[in-house]
Parts: C-alpha cells; sequence; structure tokens
C-alpha cells in the first residue's frame, strides 16, 4: 500500500500520464486508486479510531433487535456521509479543535443514554435525530483525516466514495465482531443488567477522559 502522505502525489502523477497504452493504464490506476482509499478509510476506524469504534460499539449494544440497529447505524453513515462530503469539498470547516471534543462528547452522551433508556426501557427510534446530528459530527472528522491523506484530483470523486466504502466496512465489521464476541452470553440473565451495563459505563468513562484530554 502506499503511504497515506503519498497518496493523491503518486495517482496524480500515474492517472495524468500520457502513453500509448493509456486506457489500460487508467483502468488499472483507478482499481489500484479505489483499493488504497479502501483501505485508507477502513483502517480509519479499524484500528486507528478507537473513538468510532466506541461509537458504533454504543449503538450495538442499546439495539436489542437488528431492526433498531438498522435504524441507528444508517442515520449515522448517512450523516457523516454528509459531512464528509461537505467538509472535504471546502463547502463546511470547522476547526479539529472543537470537532474532536465534540466527537468524544457524543461518545459520552451516548454511553450515558444507553444506560438511561434501559432503565427506562425506550426505543431506539426517538433518538435517531440525535444520532443523525453525532454523525455529521463524526463525519467532519473523516474529513479532517481525508484531507491528510490528499485527493488526486483527477479522480477527486471517486477517492472521496472509495473512502467513505472504507468507513462503512470498517463498522460493519466493528459491529460483526461485537457480534461474534458477545452473541454467546446475549440470553444469559446476567447479561443486560450487568455486561451491557458495564460495556455502556466503560463507554463513557473512556470518552470523558478524551473529552477532557482533548480541551485541556
Amino acid at each position: 500500500m502506499i503511504s497515506s502522505g503519498s497518496l493523491s502525489n503518486s495517482y496524480q502523477i500515474s492517472a495524468d500520464s500520457p502513453n500509448t497504452r493509456a486506457s489500460a493504464n487508467t483502468v488499472t490506476t483507478k482499481i489500484q486508486l479505489a483499493a488504497d482509499y479502501i483501505y485508507q478509510g477502513f483502517v480509519h476506524i479499524l484500528p486507528r479510531g478507537l473513538d468510532h469504534i466506541l461509537f458504533v460499539l454504543a449503538l450495538f449494544l442499546f439495539a436489542k433487535r437488528r431492526s433498531a440497529l438498522i435504524w441507528q447505524v444508517s442515520a449515522f453513515t448517512l450523516a457523516h456521509t454528509i459531512t464528509l462530503a461537505l467538509g472535504i469539498y471546502g463547502i463546511v470547516t470547522l476547526s479539529s479543535a472543537i470537532v474532536e471534543p465534540l466527537i468524544a462528547l457524543s461518545i459520552v452522551y451516548v454511553g450515558l443514554e444507553n444506560i438511561y433508556r434501559a432503565k427506562k426501557g425506550t426505543s431506539s427510534h426517538t433518538r435517531l435525530p440525535i444520532i443523525f446530528a453525532f454523525g455529521l459530527l463524526h463525519g467532519l472528522g473523516f474529513a479532517s483525516v481525508l484531507g491528510d491523506v490528499g485527493l488526486p484530483p483527477s479522480q477527486y470523486l471517486m477517492s472521496l466514495v472509495s473512502f467513505n466504502v472504507g468507513v462503512e466496512l470498517g463498522q460493519l465489521t466493528v459491529i460483526a465482531l461485537a457480534f461474534l464476541s458477545l452473541y454467546p452470553f446475549k440470553h444469559k440473565t446476567w447479561y443486560q443488567t450487568k455486561l451491557v451495563l458495564a460495556l455502556n459505563i466503560a463507554i463513557a468513562v473512556i470518552a470523558t477522559y478524551w473529552l477532557i484530554e482533548r480541551l485541556t
């Protein structure tokens, strides 16, 4: 793989080089470019994006039904896709000094809300707007990372889409790993009252530490 700092320059050169086999070379370049940006998006979640991992894990822990998880993850995905695109095109910009603490705060909120809603027994559908709003924040964080990676001008849109595909694959992997790890205990009497509660508390505590760290 090409390192993140050299992606845009490498593909700008190869994509724009005229020769007699330009068509074949362009196809090869596009495939390699897509693969590399998918990789960059994936590793931003796994293993680098612990804050995003905890957010997705919090969504998983609250959803008792598959449909609830799909709704929440879909709202989060739609939102961060919007601000990723707006951020990378420079339409919406916000300093990372503001975005990063807010991302940490979003994780604290979701972790604590999981605990509160579990006790009250409220529906997950009522929190879709807040999940969507938090997704907008996370999208700005993704845009900052992709801005550091760089985008080749000749393949701007495809690089953006490929990076987002990598992010989604990373999120789905987190959910799959969480399912495989926790499913054996799902029907235990202590699963919700002890295990899920402990995990939500851990998520909120870790995110609180990040929030303080990012504010100081």
